[in-house]
């Protein structure tokens, strides 16, 4: 049986189309998949994220731990509530997962994984966390709101009132703060500015109905796929995997080099990766009629054969566009297999989408 977020009575009850997904059951959509991308990008839509995991790491070694397993430098987050995006990397530097770390206080970090990867994460987590002195803990008694839209601070803001208003609008990006027993971060998975909201999972159904009343939408997965892969960002799986590394996956950036005596877990390999040359390389496709490319499908480009990881119809675009790992190389245009005939597209620069303004 799949599992079940505190918000499933909820999508139910709103007609929510409920699909199984990493061992969980979510809305795929509550009746317009277009209509709920549309929100988020004008207005203000929603999210249950609750089945991702979300993880405590609190000692005195806590920030030593991190600096271990996060390709990105923790020190980053040099200020209480300051959060960095990064990967852990196993010994060859693929990714195992990635994730936004936070630093909650002196001593106390909370990270949020993919579920998909929860329990490997853990179980990786917790075999390197062997000689730290570090407290691992799954906070299986949160739940996650994401709500996301150029409206989403105003509409957030006008539910928690007073204080918490006050919190939301101070909130800078990829920063955070308590309010109550909320944890409010200025972050989100859609291209768009938006919070994510951290709560006991015995308040999420309040919180979520106080929202519906100040007009925010609530979206399903479908959405939630079509506004990230417009806004150029990755999904674990498919877009990046073990078998890849941030350096071929357009996620160069999240890794931290310096300082140069940092020993994070696949620095050796991105290291020599990265003097040899990397040989391939995540680009944008869009492309004109014919077709919606599917991940699998074969990318065919003059410096060899390359193949698509995800791909959607782009409701902003207006037209479809899809993530491709292909050969390193400069080349404007491929050629896409797809049931037995072959689709032009060109290749763009990531992101297709930033704040609801089409780039491309």
């Amino acid at each position: 049986m799949p599992l079940e977020t505190p918000l499933h009575a909820a999508h139910l009850a709103a007609g929510g189309k409920m699909v199984e997904f990493a061992g969980w059951e979510l809305p795929i959509h509550y009746g317009s998949q277009m209509e709920e991308h549309s929100a988020v990008r004008s207005s203000a839509g929603m999210f249950d994220v609750s089945h991702m995991g979300t993880v405590d790491f609190r000692g005195p070694q806590a920030r030593e731990f991190l600096q271990r397993v996060l390709a990105n430098d923790i020190d980053r987050a040099a200020e209480q509530g300051q959060a960095i995006y990064s990967c852990m990397l196993n010994d060859q530097g693929g990714v195992i997962d990635d994730l936004i770390t936070f630093r909650v206080d002196n001593d106390f970090y909370r990270g949020v994984l993919n579920a998909a990867r929860r329990e490997v994460d853990l179980e990786w987590l917790r075999r390197h966390a062997e000689g730290f002195d570090v407290e691992i803990t799954e906070r299986e008694d949160l739940a996650i709101i994401a709500v996301q839209g150029p409206e989403a601070g105003a509409k957030l803001g006008s539910v928690l009132g007073g204080d918490g208003a006050a919190v939301v609008e101070a909130l800078k990006p990829f920063r955070a703060a308590s309010h109550g027993d909320f944890y409010i971060a200025r972050t989100g998975y859609t291209g768009e500015d938006g919070f994510e909201v951290m709560l006991p999972g015995d308040h999420a159904v309040e919180l979520w109905d106080q929202l519906v009343a100040a007009g925010v939408r609530p979206c399903g997965l479908g959405a939630r796929d079509s506004l990230r892969l417009e806004a150029g960002l990755n999904l674990y799986g498919q877009d990046m995997d073990e078998s890849t590394t941030p350096l071929i996956s357009n996620l160069g950036w999240t890794v931290a080099f310096t300082p140069e005596d940092r020993d994070f877990i696949g620095r050796k390999a991105l290291e020599q990766q990265k003097a040899q040359g990397v040989a391939q390389q995540l680009v944008g496709l869009v492309f004109g009629r014919g077709g919606i490319p599917r991940a699998g499908a074969v990318v065919n480009t003059s410096e060899g054969p390359g193949v698509i990881t995800s791909g959607v119809f782009g409701p902003t675009v207006k037209g479809p566009v899809a993530l491709a790992r292909v050969p390193a190389g400069n080349f404007e245009e491929v050629e896409v297999e797809l049931r037995g005939r072959s689709l032009a597209a060109r290749v763009v620069s990531l992101p297709f989408v930033r704040h609801g303004k089409v780039r491309v």
